[in-house]
């Protein structure tokens, strides 16, 4: 008896967090144990939301969580995890996942970014795609301002398409003073052009009034 470790991976704006939650409701509908995990949660600790207005409680994990002490603590065997945000995984913990999916009989879906603003992978993305039974591309297509697929997360900082700073920086796709991020395909991103419509929101940040909890 194992368990699987899966990542599912795409751009900001894909439906990762709505996946993530859909999967989590379907499988404690079926009668499964189960927990889900998050860090750096765009509306707060200990949260796992939805551009689509889902939202569901969860564990936050940090660099520091030892997450194979934590699930042996909390699950049974062939119980469920679900992660949200799992860039942010560290290479320690991507292990401890694997170790979990194959000794604790776990299944295990992690949710996140493949790279980072400057388009290098994330550490824990890595990881995941090292030590992962599936990778998954997110089948949601977010698209460029052009048209073109987006393949990447831009971080746009007073106006300008960034080129260094460090991978974490806590922002939403929505436009803005300060801060924010912008799906852009490759030629774009390379160029540093938002698009005519640059200062027009992408995505919203907020949750609509109707946002629906899950589990």
């Amino acid at each position: 008896m194992f368990g699987r470790l899966r990542f599912y991976a795409g751009v900001m704006g894909s439906g990762k967090s709505a996946l993530a939650l859909q999967t989590a409701h379907h499988r404690r509908a079926a009668g499964r144990v189960g927990a889900l995990f998050t860090s750096l949660g765009r509306d707060g600790d200990g949260l796992v939301t939805s551009r689509l207005g889902l939202t569901a409680e969860a564990h936050e994990f940090t660099p520091e969580t030892d997450l194979a002490k934590h699930l042996v603590e909390i699950l049974p065997p062939r119980g469920f995890v679900i992660i949200d945000e799992a860039q942010f995984l560290t290479s320690n913990q991507v292990d401890q996942l694997a170790w979990a999916a194959d000794e604790l009989a776990l299944d295990i879906d992690c949710f996140g970014l493949m790279t980072a603003f400057d388009t290098r992978l994330f550490p824990g993305s890595r990881r995941l795609v090292e030590m992962a039974d599936e990778t998954i591309p997110l089948q949601v297509e977010v698209t460029c301002w052009c048209g073109r697929p987006g393949r990447i997360n831009a971080r746009v900082e007073d106006g300008q398409v960034a080129r260094s700073g460090g991978q974490v920086a806590v922002g939403d796709v929505v436009s803005g003073e300060g801060t924010h991020y912008r799906v852009l395909c490759r030629s774009h991103w390379r160029q540093g052009d938002l698009g005519p419509h640059a200062s027009e929101p992408t995505l919203p940040l907020a949750l609509p009034e109707s946002a629906t909890t899950l589990l």
